[in-house]
């Protein structure tokens, strides 16, 4: 078998992945939808049925989104007056209760979600799971629950340094795995305490930094740390290409089973531009984000559709490879007058016989620019000779018909080597990604050590 890129870029995944939570679960990242972003409390089990049921009707399910997830307030106001104290649901706004929703949601061949906080209280004022840990995992295994979103607010001050966060987190941990049932478990601490250097052996997720809001970019004093590294104050309100550069340095700490979480997708809320969501959607899929959805799947028009399925993208992000794209470049964009107006962006990856790279223009005019494998993707210069076909992933295959589900993907060619020069043109605040796809026949061996179940 021939060396090439491929066999390193597998090396450097199972280093990586063998300090992870090791229980089979998110292999890949969870994708699916939870209501907070649009619903914030209004939450009810008529509105998860029926939004469990749109997702359904828009086939999202067979693109990978499974999970429909219950975020904050399904709580009754207090838990069960009798002993050992279970969690008890809000008996108007689920009168069913939630084994019986989720034993529908199951029937509809999806997983369900819930939410709880390592703390007294919820986010919302609802109690919280704090000392309660081993009740409330029994209960969600009761229930049926697949996912558990598990956030930080009200935690009694048991933060501030890394080994009282992971002692806090590791007991629901525990008490999850001890049901026996398998439920992902996905830590909401908001980077708090660097959660990338000890969650990955306790979760399968873990956000990276304050909740994002539905705009583009721009300062806000609720999110004021200038780097996850460090941040004292997480905050919230962030906009989206604020995270985008908390998660820059910390892509080496993902894969299988342990992803870095830049919080809930807003394609579709009403916040940015189509543009602008196309940039949200493909950065939070090609660094491999979870791919949680937030909008109302019963309401959604033919453009947010068609951008949350554009199936070329959300098979990077489930890649088997697992490998998270890398920034690797930046570059100050100035306007005629010298004035800096925004940074253009190059992400590189790695994907099974093949690599992506995402160019990402802050500015709000186009950028134009050109760019060689070898000199983005190291890689690349130990396989001078192989042929790639380039698939640009935000391009329109048939531009006559606009956007619309599965109008996405044209190939540029397959004649390039890494050494071809490629003239990229960005659209401002947009993002271009593109697929190169090795298709020399010779290195069809290399395929066989990215293989998921090897990893």
């Amino acid at each position: 078998m021939k060396f090439s890129y491929l066999h390193l870029g597998a090396f450097v995944a199972q280093s990586l992945f063998t300090k992870a939570k090791q229980d089979g679960l998110a292999r890949t990242p969870p994708m699916g939808w939870v209501h907070w972003n649009y619903w914030g409390c209004n939450i009810s089990q008529d509105t998860i049925l029926k939004t469990a049921q749109a997702l359904i009707d828009a086939g999202l399910d067979k693109l990978g989104y499974e999970y429909v997830i219950m975020d904050d307030c399904w709580h009754a106001p207090e838990r069960s007056p009798h002993k050992p104290h279970p969690p008890v649901a809000d008996p108007e706004r689920f009168p069913d209760g939630i084994k019986a929703l989720s034993e529908k949601i199951h029937a509809m061949g999806l997983k369900i979600g819930i939410y709880s906080s390592a703390g007294t209280m919820t986010c919302g004022r609802r109690f919280g799971s704090l000392g309660y840990e081993e009740i409330d995992a029994q209960t969600y295994k009761e229930w049926g629950i697949d996912y558990l979103k598990y956030d930080n607010c009200y935690n009694e001050g048991q933060a501030g340094y890394d080994l009282i966060s992971y002692n806090r987190y590791a007991k629901m941990s525990r008490a999850l795995s001890d049901t026996g049932r398998p439920i992902v478990y996905a830590m909401c601490n908001w980077g708090e305490d660097g959660p990338w250097n000890w969650a990955g052996t306790i979760a399968h997720s873990w956000r990276i930094s304050g909740d994002i809001i539905d705009v583009y970019d721009g300062y806000d004093d609720r999110c004021p740390c200038e780097s996850v590294l460090n941040c004292k104050l997480a905050g919230g309100y962030c906009s989206m290409m604020r995270i985008l550069d908390f998660a820059a340095p910390l892509v080496t700490k993902a894969g299988h089973g342990q992803w870095n979480d830049m919080d809930m997708l807003e394609v579709g809320n009403g916040g940015m531009t189509t543009t602008q969501y196309q940039t949200h959607f493909a950065m939070w899929a090609v660094i491999k984000s979870p791919l949680i959805l937030g909008n109302d799947l019963m309401n959604m028009d033919v453009v947010t559709k068609a951008l949350i399925t554009n199936k070329w993208l959300i098979d990077i992000n489930q890649d088997p490879n697992g490998e998270p794209a890398a920034r690797i470049r930046k570059t100050l964009i100035k306007n005629p007058h010298g004035e800096t107006v925004g940074v253009a962006q190059i992400w590189v990856g790695g994907v099974v016989r093949g690599t992506v790279v995402a160019i990402v223009n802050s500015s709000p005019d186009k950028y134009t620019t050109k760019y060689a494998l070898q000199d983005v993707y190291l890689w690349a210069k130990k396989t001078p000779g192989v042929k790639y076909e380039i698939i640009d992933l935000w391009a329109l295959t048939d531009p006559s018909k606009g956007i619309v589900e599965g109008n996405w993907g044209r190939s540029l060619g397959k004649a390039f080597t890494s050494a071809s020069y490629l003239p990229v043109e960005v659209t401002g605040h947009g993002t271009t990604v593109h697929r190169w796809n090795i298709i020399e026949d010779q290195y069809a061996d290399d395929q066989k050590v990215l293989r998921a179940e090897g990893l």
